[in-house]
């Protein structure tokens, strides 16, 4: 059963969700998001997802990296930003979430029933597309109750303004 979205509704606007990462192909996702809402009058959502996994220390040290890790978010989602409102006059709104990066999208869609389309970009690399598209277009769609656009990493601006 498909939730409903309340993008369509008065008052809403289409969402458009765009993971950033520390991966080359994100950025192509961000420019493809954030050309498809500029060309539907949509909003733009990107989120940082920090892996709980980097806090598995010891204590004292745990507060130190769990800050290092949301000043490291923080300064990649200002990054992005800053590129998408050079680019497109978008100001998106930005998102940190601590824990898995497929279940941290999950509950973020489920939370925010504007988002009514995630893009991924997939790495050009020989191992696959990359972690986070191979585990949402594997067993880990299941949940999901909207569209995923997967975006070929090699895609050029003017390519991405020519689909978007």
């Amino acid at each position: 059963m498909v939730s409903k979205r309340l993008s369509r509704e008065a008052g809403h606007r289409r969402k458009f969700l765009a993971v950033v990462d520390d991966t080359p192909e994100c950025e192509r996702a961000v420019a493809y998001a954030s050309r498809r809402a500029l060309t539907t009058g949509g909003a733009l959502v990107l989120l940082f997802v920090i892996e709980p996994s980097d806090f598995q220390q010891w204590m004292g040290v745990e507060k130190i990296m769990r800050e290092e890790a949301n000043a490291t978010a923080s300064a990649a989602l200002d990054q992005s930003a800053a590129k998408v409102r050079e680019k497109s006059g978008i100001e998106p709104e930005l998102v940190i979430r601590e824990g898995e990066a497929s279940e941290e999208i999950r509950k973020l869609i489920e939370e925010d029933q504007d988002i009514a389309i995630l893009i991924l970009a997939a790495g050009s690399s020989k191992e696959g597309p990359g972690p986070l598209v191979s585990s949402i277009s594997g067993k880990g769609t299941i949940g999901f109750q909207i569209p995923v656009t997967v975006v070929p990493a090699n895609l050029t601006d003017e390519d991405i303004e020519a689909l978007a």
